[in-house]
C-alpha cells in the first residue's frame, strides 16, 4: 500500500527497500529496530516540534537518542523548541504518530537532521504508516530533504 512517502521517494527516483514490523503503541525505534534485527541507530525517528510561536519544525535522530530542545532552540535561531502534541503534529505532517515520515508531510516543514545520521551509510526511517520502515541511502534521504545539520543528541 502506497504511502505519502513512498510517493514521493519513488517520484524522486530514490531506491528504498520495505520493511514492516508489527506496531507496538509508545514502542519506539527499540521495538521496530528489534524486530528487523537492525542497531537503535541506523532507525532514524522523525520527531515534530515546534517553536516559541507554534511553527512547526521536523528533527531526525538516531532512534536511540533524545533530542536536547535548548541546544535545538539555539542552533535553529529560535527562542524555544517544544515537541507539538499528537495533534498538532498530525495536523502539520498528515501523519499519525507513530507513523510520521519526513517525506511527502502536508506542509513543507524545515528539517533538522542530527549531524552523526549523515555518516551513516543507510538508515531505516519510517515509509508513512505505522509499522513500515524503509530503508535509504542517507546521501539520497539528504539530496531530497536538504535538512540542515545540527549538533542536538542527548546521551541516555
Amino acid at each position: 500500500m502506497q504511502t505519502p512517502a513512498t510517493a514521493l521517494l519513488k517520484a524522486h527516483g530514490i531506491a528504498f527497500t520495505e520493511h514492516t514490523y508489527a506496531y507496538v503503541e509508545h514502542g519506539g525505534t527499540a521495538v521496530s529496530a528489534e524486530s528487523l534485527g537492525v542497531p537503535e541507530r541506523e532507525v532514524v525517528k522523525t520527531l515534530v516540534m515546534q517553536d516559541e510561536q507554534a511553527k512547526p519544525l521536523i528533527v531526525l535522530m538516531h532512534g536511540h537518542r533524545k533530542v536536547s530542545t535548548k541546544n535545538l532552540a539555539r542552533q535553529a535561531g529560535k527562542k524555544r523548541v517544544e515537541p507539538c502534541t499528537p495533534e498538532a503534529a498530525q495536523r502539520h505532517s498528515g501523519y499519525q504518530v507513530g507513523g510520521t515520515s519526513p517525506f511527502g508531510t502536508k506542509k513543507r516543514l524545515p528539517i533538522f537532521m542530527e549531524r552523526s545520521i549523515a555518516a551513516l551509510p543507510a538508515i531505516y526511517i519510517n515509509g508513512g504508516r505505522r509499522g513500515l520502515l524503509v530503508k535509504i541511502k542517507t546521501q539520497e534521504l539528504v539530496r531530497v530533504l536538504k535538512p540542515e545539520l545540527v549538533d542536538v543528541a542527548l546521551e541516555d
